[in-house]
């Protein structure tokens, strides 16, 4: 991890090529008509944010310039634009998507699945999506959710990716008294547990390689969890029977788990990206089983109901936030949050003082 010796400007956590890391200086955005200016205040750190720092890629997607990271981010509002009125203070949470509300997808209410879709601190377009860390943010006015009253900001950091794992729920259709199988305790895997606590699983049983994100797991609302190794055997859980499966991890072995088991005629949510390329599925069992596979990708107006289920305490993530270091600790932050057996969710302050 370098850094500058000059004051900067504005601080930014920006990749610039695997394994490079640097907390930067770029200049202080000024939102423009219809924008807000928001001053970060937390980011959490994600998957994909590790993926850029260590390979310079999140799957096809391939650096071809710096990139500001970061996707999961809260504030309050600096300034507004002409025309924007949005009061400066306003705690906010912000929505990452940039959708282009003209194709079928975004006709259809699937913005999500937009066709030229692009999302705060990703490589996917060129040139790059920009992402959040970085002390002040402007966005589109419309992308910004004013919080709940007494929702504070460290809790409501975890809305992004707990609006992930809602989706994903919501994705499975009916959960209420059903038995469920999360395979993956990372921090996608134990929102997922949390959104199906609240959402009335009967019984949500959790796989993982590791205990540390298990604990994690039964803090938030698992009934049980099962530590497996890290080969594609489902025995452990072949005689389960759930009535539905949430693959989180994103291995092919977790999706085989998934697959094993449930029982006949179930659902199989796939939620974890896979590797790139093909990947070895039973298919002859999802078809003689016939299982239903189905995918889950980002979300899109699940952001306010997150929100609000954190308001009301109906999503107990506090747990899942394992970790929170200062944005110029950002190297020693990344290292943690890319090894699961001692970080579940790490978020970067980028506060001067610890007041929230």
């Amino acid at each position: 991890m370098t850094s500058t010796t000059t004051r900067p400007a504005m601080r930014a956590v920006a990749a610039h090529g695997a394994g490079d890391l640097r907390l930067e200086e770029r200049p202080i955005p000024v939102p423009g008509p219809g924008e807000v200016a928001v001053d970060i205040r937390y980011g959490g750190i994600c998957g994909s944010d590790l993926h850029y720092w260590r390979h310079g890629a999140v799957g096809e997607f391939r650096l071809r310039e710096p990139l500001i990271l970061g996707h999961e981010i809260v504030g309050r509002v600096r300034t507004s634009g002409p025309g924007t009125p949005v009061a400066p203070g306003t705690p906010v949470a912000v929505h990452p998507l940039v959708s282009c509300g003209k194709c079928r997808q975004c006709r259809a209410g699937r913005r999500n699945t937009c066709l030229d879709t692009g999302y705060l601190g990703s490589a996917a377009r060129f040139p790059h999506v920009q992402g959040g860390f970085a002390d002040v943010l402007v966005v589109p006015a419309e992308r910004v959710l004013p919080l709940p009253e007494g929702l504070d900001l460290r809790l409501a950091a975890v809305a992004e990716p707990a609006a992930v794992a809602w989706h994903a729920v919501r994705q499975a259709g009916d959960v209420r008294g059903k038995r469920v199988l999360v395979t993956g305790a990372g921090p996608i895997g134990c929102l997922v547990v949390a959104a199906l606590r609240a959402s009335g699983a009967g019984e949500i049983v959790v796989t993982d390689v590791f205990e540390a994100p298990l604990a994690v797991a039964e803090a938030v609302g698992a009934t049980s969890v099962i530590r497996v190794g890290g080969a594609a055997d489902p025995s452990q859980t072949e005689d389960l029977a759930a009535d539905l499966a949430i693959e989180s991890s994103g291995t092919s072995a977790g999706l085989r788990t998934c697959v094993f088991g449930v029982d006949r005629g179930a659902t199989v949510v796939g939620l974890g990206l896979l590797p790139p390329g093909d990947t070895p599925l039973p298919a002859n069992a999802m078809i003689t089983r016939e299982l239903r596979l189905v995918g889950s990708f980002r979300f899109d107006t699940e952001l306010g109901e997150v929100l609000q289920a954190l308001a009301d305490g109906r999503l107990p993530v506090d747990p899942v936030i394992t970790s929170v270091l200062p944005a110029a600790q950002a190297g020693e932050a990344f290292e943690l949050a890319a090894d699961p057996a001692r970080s579940c969710k790490v978020l970067l302050d980028f506060a001067a003082s610890g007041a929230a």
